[in-house]
């Protein structure tokens, strides 16, 4: 019996994964990582792997940078925790100095405020409470959030209302938020061009919020691409046209980066390919350079305002974590940025997203492809079915050639470290085509 197996059957018996069917999965041998160093990802039993999608799309410099390393142990021997309640801490401060000095500029308001949270999904929890407060504390009772069909913002009840892939969210909808949604800017009819997809879902925003305008408190979108619907792109005059109705309607912009933010699309926000700026901007993921949960929501002081009053007021926005700004999380999440900017982070993932784009044009021809979607960095595979499960035995067959890869149904996933040299770039492609040939040819 290898390492692995053992390890098989022990995770088998007490754990339960996320997103995992768990009737399938000794069946499908899954890795068990022992170690990881930059790009790399290494099993039990020795092997090792190109960590084609950044560990859930998180890694930023590469697994163990010394930087982060060090900025997490010098702040474990100063402050491991305090509560953010009634108290604050040095990293914390400097770490919401730091994203703002970073925040997109552009068309809208400006970011001036940042509240933390613990991932992806409760910030998105963050900023749509925020919306609602603060339009019903100006005076304005807005009830309805509008949003995208195929849309992702997480796993927690608010986030899934906003939702619109039936196959994660179909089961709650009894339980769900009230909303709006109109069609997704991404999926386009068959010589469709993406401007033309844009100015047909605009009209149909239009029209719901010439109708339900009054009632919507916020616009929620992920800018320029729907990750978890299979990296569908999307033209930015969408993104401008949603800041445009949002502003003729008195409603929020909020635009969440969780997974678009610090990089991945080529700049450091997506919502830039628009010059957009919105209401409200959630991050996580990468912000802490893949190394522990960390989430945060930019907003305006337009917003903050509204929750400002006595204490008897009720005006006070009733939300946090225990662990709400972790020191250590806010220490990581400062090199990380600081990184960033001295190594131009934001650069090297635009100059990736390019070699990804040349080395992949193959397949855009390739008979057992649907659409190859990119931008910067983000990219999806989409291949033709074979039957259940095709994107995943795809991502198997990338495996055995020594590239660790997820699909999202029938689209395989790339999201690469943004530091990815060029060798490195040529394995995650060629692996990714070989397995196609394998699999779907």
């Amino acid at each position: 019996m290898s390492e692995s197996q053992r390890w098989w059957e022990r995770d088998a018996r007490a754990v339960w994964h996320p997103f995992t069917q768990h009737s399938l999965w000794l069946d499908d041998e899954p890795t068990v990582v022992a170690r990881a160093e930059g790009p790399w990802l290494y099993d039990v039993d020795g092997r090792r792997y190109l960590d084609g999608v950044s560990s859930l799309w998180t890694t930023t410099f590469g697994h163990g940078t010394p930087e982060i390393n060090e900025a997490i142990v010098r702040q474990l021997s100063i402050l491991d925790h305090s509560t953010f309640l009634g108290a604050t801490h040095v990293p914390g401060i400097e770490l919401a100095e730091r994203l703002l000095s970073l925040a997109p500029t552009g068309t809208g308001p400006t970011l001036s405020k940042v509240f933390y949270a613990g991932d992806g999904s409760s910030a998105v929890e963050v900023a749509l409470k925020m919306a609602y407060q603060s339009a019903l504390q100006r005076g304005q009772f807005r009830p309805l959030f509008l949003h995208l069909a195929e849309a992702y913002h997480g796993d927690t009840l608010g986030a899934v209302s906003v939702g619109g892939i039936e196959l994660f969210h179909a089961t709650y909808r009894p339980i769900l938020l009230s909303t709006l949604a109109v069609p997704s800017p991404g999926v386009r009819s068959p010589g469709q061009s993406p401007a033309e997809r844009a100015a047909e879902v605009i009209t149909e925003l239009e029209k719901v919020m010439a109708n339900r305008g009054h009632e919507v408190c916020a616009l929620v979108v992920e800018p320029m691409v729907q990750a978890a619907a299979g990296m569908l792109t999307y033209h930015a005059d969408f993104l401008r046209a949603c800041r445009r109705i949002a502003d003729a309607h008195g409603a929020l912009l909020i635009c969440d980066e969780v997974a678009t933010g610090i990089g991945r699309t080529g700049r450091m926000w997506a919502c830039e390919h628009a010059g957009v700026v919105p209401d409200l901007l959630t991050c996580g993921k990468g912000l802490t350079g893949g190394y522990l949960p960390l989430s945060a929501v930019l907003t305006t002081d337009e917003v903050y305002q509204a929750f400002l009053g006595t204490p008897a007021s009720g005006r006070t926005f009733f939300h946090g974590h225990t662990y709400t700004a972790n020191p250590v999380c806010c220490a990581a999440a400062n090199a990380n940025l600081q990184l960033a900017v001295e190594r131009d982070l934001v650069g090297q993932a635009a100059r990736l997203g390019e070699r990804l784009g040349a080395l992949l044009a193959p397949l855009q021809s390739h008979p057992g492809v649907v659409e190859v979607r990119r931008i910067g960095t983000m990219t999806g595979v989409e291949v033709h079915s074979r039957g259940e499960r095709t994107g995943f035995a795809v991502c198997q067959a990338a495996r055995r050639r020594g590239v660790w890869l997820r699909p999202l149904g029938d689209v395989v996933v790339l999201m690469p470290p943004l530091t990815l040299e060029e060798a490195e770039t040529e394995l995650l492609v060629t692996a990714l085509a070989e397995a196609i040939d394998e699999v779907v040819a």
